[in-house]
């Protein structure tokens, strides 16, 4: 499955595990606010299980591919778990969606994020014209 638009990501995310999505988004925004693509990617991991049900060996590489059309080649890495994209940015995402795990704290809803998909989504546009 390849996602074409931020409103069906939304659709899927609101069909999976959207709390602890939600607080991993959260923590990565409180420790890098400046960067859009890992809280996307934090954001992300949430369609997994949706993508994937019972099959979780299968659950990062699906949800990497799914959202690499939308959301481009550095959040896919970052979902995937690429070790060769800046290891310091996988390990952070590792640890949010970690730590979101036993967190307890009021993280949102998932329409908050809406705009930051939209523009992470509208930047990858931009960029893939541009190549």
């Amino acid at each position: 499955m390849e996602l074409r638009s931020v409103e069906e990501l939304m659709d899927l995310l609101y069909a999976g595990r959207h709390q602890h999505a939600l607080r991993t988004a959260a923590l990565l925004r409180r420790g890098r606010p400046a960067d859009k693509e890992l809280q996307v990617a934090g954001l992300v991991h949430g369609i997994g299980p949706v993508l994937c049900p019972g099959d979780e060996a299968a659950r990062a590489r699906s949800t990497a591919e799914a959202v690499r059309p939308l959301l481009g080649e550095r959040v896919f890495r970052l979902v995937r778990g690429d070790g060769g994209l800046a290891d310091d940015d996988v390990l952070r995402l590792r640890q949010a969606a970690e730590e979101s795990r036993t967190a307890g704290f009021d993280a949102g809803v998932l329409e908050d994020w809406r705009t930051v998909l939209e523009l992470v989504a509208a930047r990858h546009a931009r960029l893939g014209a541009v190549d």
